[in-house]
């Protein structure tokens, strides 16, 4: 189990009283009996030391006395003095290992005991043999007793107790003598001497006591760092390694073993690079990381983090390394240690987050972050180099139809189908991307010739409006280009984006499939429509939409049958505003829904005012179809007014099938139940499909006023449309009306074609509803004069 550094600090004490160091005492805080073995080890290694100084000396003394005193006694003290030396150097010797274990008080009692009993042999010779001698001997024995002391505080000062106690037996003796002799002086200086090595003895042995607390704790922070770094080993992800000053590995741990997939016997010695390099140590095809890793390692650098890819058992994996080069105590460079980690899920999981930052999930092309950045750098190296790129808007025609009939499911393989499209036009540095929903862009770089450009719009819209085969459905769709060229059209990468857009809406204003290039009236435009919308906006309110009603007649009789309602705008801002500006503002706005939605009930109202036999027609827009709410919408119209269904016919065109054929289909075939006339306005000039024709019973065709005045021309093709589309009604028992007749040529053309009405200003031009009321009032006054 580790020890925790609290536990540590408990066994280590903070302070070092003089008593506690001399052994007298055991204070609270620390292990004293740990100390106390550190202390007392250092006696069994100088047993033969302090054998030799003491043997020395009692030859000093024999050579000094020999002529005072009788040999014998001095033989005799030589011996006593031997056999305790012999005894305290036997007891010494067991404390060879207590700095491995704690002190027993009682080894502590038997030490001083031979240290007091060694002191007392000492004192012989000063006591009882200096009497034979002269001043000058007794003098020699003084020092001979002042050697073996400060000998003592020297070389034992990490047992300052014993020094004391010798020091305090054998200099007392000293003293006693001077005294004895009246030699007050040498007393005093013998006294003050002893006093000397005693404090400096404890003090010694306080500097001592304080280096092993200091070895201690950093032995202990030793252990606890071991034993952390072995759990760290054993339950940590991560690996310790090093290797030496050939970068070869070196210390192999099981861990770093397990992560090379070798065992540590195997890999011990071997370059490190070697082992993590895979296949391209023999071919030298090294990864970029390899090569940085190696880089440092070669300049002798620390680093941390460094991201690696390796290659092991023919697997790619990525490693995160840190490590410090290491040197030796004569700061020579011996190799390096550091630690890894296995980073190969979160480079993964990083990686893929990159790749979602930067690439739409759906079709896997650039998406918008990406699509920026590239634009940024073409910008800049166009400034650079002094040349030009291009951005090109892409928007998809009809797109919003499939997702709304056939599902987001379906409209996303389609997406992906027009990104694959896309793709197989891209060259060289070209860059395709999304921008989201059905918009799409490209990124055009070093582009000289704007000849370049418009030829990559038309490829794209070529390429686009080819059909789609989607989950057995055949789908087309359109696109519409708008493209601004950098930095002619843009300094900045947020202009030219923007620039290119107005040239996009300018594309899809115009009717799409087509392309536009940017130009700087573009801005006055859209400022204008932006001022128009808001308008628009505030047009119901301020009641500034009025109604013109066009009579069609019957070819024969040439009496009025119906009016169409056609709506006029005259702005109090704008004045009056033409419908081809604001119709298309209204339907990409949705205003269109609740400005039709008047149109119907004023129309209703309007024709109450009407002979009961007299119809109105009213347009209606695909996003009015759209509405789920339409048909309910007609019906509240009808009852408001009180006019009869029959009376009411719903006028569209073939485009809103294209868009949204299976609601519109299922919203018309709602009011064709409620006893109203659907016309199919505009036939022949868009996308004409007889499947419309088998799907719903129409109650009128309308053929254009272009295949009108073409056949008034003699034009061939005018004429055989004209002869299908009235065989076509006839056989479906379908009335046809004729639109834009304008002169009696046209009129005699149509009656021959055998169409049932005619519009067109022949006949009359859109009039206010009172003058359309008058031309009743006038037909009953005709009518009782005739009478």
């Amino acid at each position: 189990m580790t020890r925790s550094p609290d536990t540590t600090a408990s066994a280590l004490p903070r302070k070092l009283p003089a008593l506690a160091v001399l052994g007298l005492t055991d204070p609270a805080d620390g292990d004293w009996g740990r100390l106390r073995g550190l202390q007392y080890s250092s006696l069994a290694k100088l047993t033969g030391a302090r054998m030799l100084a003491h043997g020395m000396s009692a030859l000093l003394v024999l050579q000094t006395l020999r002529s005072a005193v009788s040999i014998f006694i001095l033989i005799g003290w030589a011996a006593l003095l031997v056999g305790v030396l012999i005894y305290g150097a036997r007891f010494d010797k067991s404390l060879e290992d207590a700095d491995r274990r704690r002190m027993s008080r009682q080894e502590i009692h038997y030490q001083t005991i031979s240290t007091a009993l060694t002191g007392l042999v000492w004192t012989i010779p000063m006591l009882a043999m200096s009497h034979f001698a002269s001043d000058s001997q007794r003098l020699v024995l003084w020092t001979i007793m002042t050697m073996l002391m400060t000998g003592m505080a020297v070389a034992f000062a990490a047992v300052p107790l014993g020094t004391v106690l010798f020091s305090a037996i054998v200099g007392l003796s000293g003293i006693a003598t001077f005294i004895w002799y009246g030699d007050w002086t040498a007393a005093a200086v013998a006294c003050t001497f002893v006093i000397i090595v005693s404090i400096g003895s404890v003090e010694a042995a306080r500097v001592f006591l304080g280096s092993k607390v200091a070895e201690a704790g950093i032995a202990e922070k030793a252990e606890v760092v071991s034993l952390l770094l072995r759990e760290f080993e054993e339950h940590e992800a991560d690996w310790l390694w090093q290797i030496d000053t050939s970068r070869r590995a070196r210390s192999v741990s099981p861990r770093f073993a397990f992560a090379l997939g070798e065992d540590p016997e195997d890999v011990d010695g071997k370059p490190l690079i070697q082992l993590i390099a895979g296949p391209s140590w023999e071919t030298g095809h090294f990864h970029s990381s390899l090569h940085d890793l190696a880089e440092k390692l070669k300049r002798r650098e620390s680093f941390a983090n460094l991201l690696v890819r390796v290659t092991l058992h023919g697997n790619h994996r990525w490693w995160e390394l840190s490590a410090s080069p290491k040197v030796d105590d004569n700061n020579n460079f011996v190799g390096f240690r550091g630690v890894g980690s296995d980073v190969t899920e979160q480079r993964e999981s990083a990686d893929k987050i990159a790749y979602l930052a930067r690439y739409d999930t759906l079709t896997g092309l650039p998406n918008r972050m990406m699509l920026t950045e590239t634009l940024g750098a073409a910008m800049c190296a166009a400034e650079q180099w002094r040349t030009r790129c291009a951005f090109l808007m892409i928007d998809l025609d009809r797109f919003k139809a499939v997702n709304d009939t056939l599902g987001h499911l379906v409209g996303d393989k389609l997406l992906a189908r027009v990104s694959e499209r896309l793709t197989s036009l891209m060259s060289g540095s070209d860059l395709c991307g999304r921008l989201g929903g059905d918009e799409f862009a490209i990124v055009l770089q070093d582009v000289n010739d704007s000849g370049r450009v418009h030829a990559m719009a038309q490829a794209v819209i070529d390429a686009l409006s080819h059909p789609y085969e989607v989950d057995h459905h055949t789908l087309y769709v359109g696109a519409s280009v708008g493209s601004a060229i950098g930095p002619r059209d843009g300094s900045t990468v947020e202009t030219l984006m923007r620039n290119a857009d107005l040239a996009l809406y300018r594309s899809k204003d115009e009717g799409g499939g087509q392309h536009c290039e940017y130009e700087p009236s573009l801005h006055a435009h859209a400022e204008e429509r932006r001022k128009l919308e808001f308008a628009l906006r505030r047009a119901l309110e301020r009641n500034e939409f009025s109604l013109m009603y066009q009579p069609v007649v019957d070819v024969d009789s040439e009496e009025v049958v119906s009016f169409e309602a056609l709506l006029r705008w005259n702005s109090a801002d704008h004045g009056p505003i033409s419908p081809v500006r604001f119709i298309p503002l209204a339907e990409d706005t949705r205003l269109i829904v609740p400005i039709g939605e008047w149109v119907l009930r004023t129309a209703c109202l309007e024709a109450m005012r009407w002979p009961v036999h007299i119809k109105v027609a009213v347009n209606v827009s695909g996003e009015q179809l759209l509405d789920p709410y339409f048909a309910e919408t007609v019906v509240s119209a009808l009852s408001a007014s009180g006019l009869p269904p029959h009376r009411l016919e719903i006028e569209v065109t073939e485009s809103i099938f294209v868009r949204d054929g299976t609601t519109a289909q299922m919203t018309l075939e709602r009011i064709m139940s409620l006893g109203c006339g659907v016309a199919l306005d505009d036939f022949g000039t868009g996308y004409s499909s007889l499947g419309y024709l088998r799907k719903l019973r129409f109650s009128t065709i309308k053929v254009d006023r272009s295949f009108v005045q073409g056949a008034a021309r003699d034009n061939p093709e005018s004429l055989a449309i004209i002869r299908a589309v009235v065989a076509m009604a006839d056989a479906l028992e379908m009335s046809t009306t004729a639109e834009g007749v304008e002169s009696e040529i046209e009129l005699e053309t149509i009656r021959r074609l055998g169409c049932k009405k005619i519009q067109g200003y022949f006949f009359g031009r859109p009039m206010i509803p009172a003058e359309a009321l008058g031309l009743f009032r006038q037909d009953a006054y005709e009518e009782r004069g005739a009478a």
